[in-house]
């Protein structure tokens, strides 16, 4: 049994697909593909799958990734990433399907640009001034406070278009796991910046050491 590591890209419209939609989605798609994957055993078997480090609701990635298994000897994985591409719907890529090589619980970090309106940068600089960026981590049985500035020590913003942006990249591990959600809500409530307005895109996933975890990805593009 080999537990395979399909990676996409998730942008556009199919970055207001749930996790459970996608689940759907990937079974589906699965299905159709003919690919030999694994089927769980009992009354209702399903494919395995396992999703690493899944988005909110409206950000986009560039490194999503999910596990499956399956029995085949010597898996033709680039067969594999062209029959999924055939058939995925529109926002989401295939971009490598590979052996699994490190479990998710290696992710530490999770880099992130975060683009505004132009007109945003002078308000998103101020959040430089502060000298502290405290907000309220929900937890499913309780809530702590965060300093944002602890890990968004600054914010340096630079011109993409008719907008600007900047990266972030904070903690993803199970310890502690910060939703980059976390900051455009404080930008909002500090400076009056729309969290509607804000643009999320994931774009690398980083071990504790900093080297990459994502599949395709150099430790210069981190």
């Amino acid at each position: 049994m080999i537990t395979v590591r399909i990676w996409f890209e998730k942008r556009n419209e199919a970055s207001y697909i749930s996790l459970l939609d996608m689940q759907r989605v990937m079974q589906r798609v699965l299905k159709r593909s003919g690919l030999p994957v694994w089927h769980t055993l009992g009354f209702n078997p399903h494919i395995y799958m396992t999703f690493t480090c899944p988005l909110s609701l409206g950000q986009e990635s560039l490194c999503e990734s999910v596990d499956v298994k399956t029995e085949e000897e010597a898996p033709d994985f680039r067969a594999w990433q062209d029959k999924l591409n055939a058939i995925m719907p529109a926002g989401i890529h295939v971009y490598q399907v590979e052996p699994v090589q490190d479990k998710a619980s290696a992710i530490a970090f999770a880099c992130y640009t975060i683009s505004y309106p132009a007109a945003a940068q002078s308000k998103l600089e101020a959040y430089n001034a502060l000298e502290a960026a405290p907000v309220e981590k929900k937890g499913k049985k309780k809530s702590k406070q965060v300093d944002l500035k602890a890990y968004v020590p600054s914010i340096a913003c630079r011109a993409a278009g008719e907008r600007v942006e900047f990266d972030v990249c904070l903690p993803a591990a199970q310890e502690l796991n910060l939703n980059p959600a976390l900051l455009t809500a404080f930008l909002e409530s500090q400076f009056g910046l729309s969290s509607a307005e804000a643009s999320i895109l994931r774009t690398a996933l980083l071990k504790a050491d900093k080297t990459p975890f994502c599949a395709g990805q150099t430790a210069g593009a981190v």
